[in-house]
């Protein structure tokens, strides 16, 4: 990532914001530095004067007034810009966050399925928490930097030319530093982001496997595994900060170096009378101050390390060009569902093209062996992967193709919460619109039953018949006139797997068409349209005895 990447202040108007108001205290906080060191300049000029003199001169006071009010003023400066940078942190990471997800529900399954799950979670959770140092030491101080830097440089030249020269020739030496450490830098701190990422998906992928691992016996391995990892960051983590230590120390060893010079150089014109006392004290004031910001800002960078490999990883994302999958067609007219030419590429196989046209109260079965592209055509009916052809949905006047849908996914998706909570996705579930659809469903669990996170608690049927619960309470409440469902019955016995074939029936009857991918002999049959999608990819289409006009 650059110093500044603009990416950023384009994605985020908080960055842009930031960036301004950390200028504008940058300028006041150099203002108050410069008028300390008139202060005290003025204050010990005085001072020597009313030794000399024995009467204290009608200056002193005001001048030890405004030395004492600069003081205040960059106090309150630094206040507000630390204050500044925790309000930016939270909503500049909150933006970007909003953003990424808006872009992975666009991109949808498809693309999500190309990249680490762990990895992704772990760039937006702990990844962009380290935006806090970024945003609180290094955009301050890089601000700081080019406001300061400049004007202190024109305010020494003012008070004495030949240390303005001498500073200026001596401040160059720590950018060059800074661009050496930083090359070293890139490296490691790139390798020490994966080692976090793998680190996460290590443990991601422990937790979800849990119950598996403890059913073979293999859940003590892990422990090894996770050490392992997280040994391995721990040694990278001492590596940069080891690296951060010797950049501090030779940015500290070059700024301490061109002071000197340029102590070295007044006290000898002090000596000889070239240089006054008050410019003298004036310059080596502010000397320090010049090369302060500079020095800062390159130990600032090193701490924002991580907050800027996670924002690389976070715009990066959000420039990719991938094409967002083809969404269906909005046809307000039309009751039908209509497939033209839909075929949805994979790099194993191409399935379709399929070309369907399904009324208001027709069952159409996706079937076709495991794996052989059935919930591919169903993603892509959703309009969440990228097909050819076009896909027309039905519904009502003024609503969107998602508002006209509903789904199911052969994963139940369960979350820790009630059975009620999880079958309306939400705090507060209608009771007996829950009720009904659980009985649909063929469920007669208690719905104020608690269920633990991916559903544990529930035997696999029970799971699944909640996730087709979920789906009956939204055609209940939203009449969703397109019923998508994605093998619903394949954990069921033969009893179960019956009811909700009923349900399907009813929901049919009730005018909804009715797309269900299965490969269960109980299913298949009662489809009005049966759709084979064989492993090549091909597909058939057949309208069975049971067809409705």
């Amino acid at each position: 990532m650059k110093p500044l990447d603009p990416r950023l202040l384009r994605l985020s108007r908080t960055a842009r914001g930031f960036i301004v108001a950390a200028a504008g205290t940058g300028v006041l906080r150099t203002l108050a530095t410069i008028a300390i060191a008139w202060g005290i300049a003025a204050a010990v000029t005085l001072g020597v004067d009313a030794v000399r003199d024995g009467s204290v001169p009608a200056a002193f006071t005001p001048a030890l007034a405004l030395l004492a009010g600069a003081f205040v003023v960059r106090a309150v400066a630094a206040w507000a810009t630390d204050d500044l940078a925790a309000r930016a942190a939270a909503r500049v990471k909150s933006e970007l966050r909003a953003t990424v997800l808006a872009r992975a529900a666009e991109r949808g399954p498809s693309w999500l399925a190309e990249r680490s799950s762990a990895g992704f979670a772990t760039t937006l959770g702990p990844g962009l928490d380290a935006l806090d140092a970024y945003f609180g030491r290094y955009l301050p101080q890089l601000a700081l930097t080019a406001i300061a830097t400049p004007m202190l440089l024109v305010a020494i030249g003012l008070g004495d030319l030949t240390s303005g020269i001498v500073i200026l020739c001596a401040l160059p030496v720590i950018p060059v530093f800074m661009i050496l450490i930083g090359l070293a830098t890139q490296a490691l701190q790139r390798k020490q982001s994966d080692a976090l990422a793998k680190l996460g998906g290590a443990f991601t992928e422990a937790v979800e496997g849990l119950a598996t691992l403890k059913v073979f016996g293999r859940a003590r391995r892990q422990v090894g595994r996770i050490g392992a990892l997280t040994d391995e960051y721990r040694k990278g983590t001492l590596g940069v900060l080891r690296l951060s230590f010797v950049s501090g120390f030779a940015l500290e060893l070059a700024a301490s170096l061109s002071v000197a010079l340029v102590a070295v150089s007044i006290g000898i014109r002090l000596v000889d009378g070239s240089l006054g006392l008050g410019a003298a004290m004036f310059v080596l004031v502010l000397a320090p101050e010049a090369f302060a910001p500079i020095r800062q800002v390159g130990a600032d960078f090193h701490a924002a390390q991580d907050g800027v490999e996670a924002s690389t990883a976070v715009l990066d994302v959000l420039d990719d060009t991938t094409p967002a999958p083809a969404r269906p067609v909005a046809a307000p007219a039309s009751a039908d569902l209509v497939l033209d030419g839909l075929t949805v590429r994979r790099p194993d196989v191409v399935i379709g093209p399929l070309d369907l046209r399904a009324g208001p109260g027709t069952i159409v079965v996706l079937a076709g062996p495991s794996g052989s592209g059935k919930s591919s055509l169903i993603a892509a009916i959703r309009g969440v992967l990228a097909h050819d052809g076009t896909v027309t949905v039905p519904g009502r006047d003024g609503t969107t193709p998602t508002e006209r849908t509903t789904w199911a996914d052969q994963r139940p998706r369960l979350v820790r919460g009630t059975i009620a909570e999880n079958v309306a996705l939400s705090a507060t579930p209608d009771d007996r619109d829950v009720r009904t659809a659980l009985g649909a469903a063929g469920l007669g669990l208690d719905p104020c039953l608690p269920v633990g996170s991916g559903g544990s608690g529930l035997s696999g049927g029970q799971a699944q018949r909640v996730a087709v619960a979920r789906a009956l309470y939204r055609v209940q409440r939203e009449a969703t006139p397109l019923v998508l469902l994605d093998e619903p019955t394949s954990a069921l016995d033969a009893d179960a797997e019956a009811h909700v074939v009923d349900t399907l029936r009813r929901l049919a009857a009730d005018g909804a068409v009715v797309v269900v991918a299965s490969h269960r002999p109980a299913v298949v049959a009662a489809g009005d349209v049966r759709v084979d999608v064989r492993s090549g990819g091909s597909v058939t289409v057949t309208q069975t005895s049971g067809a409705r006009a």
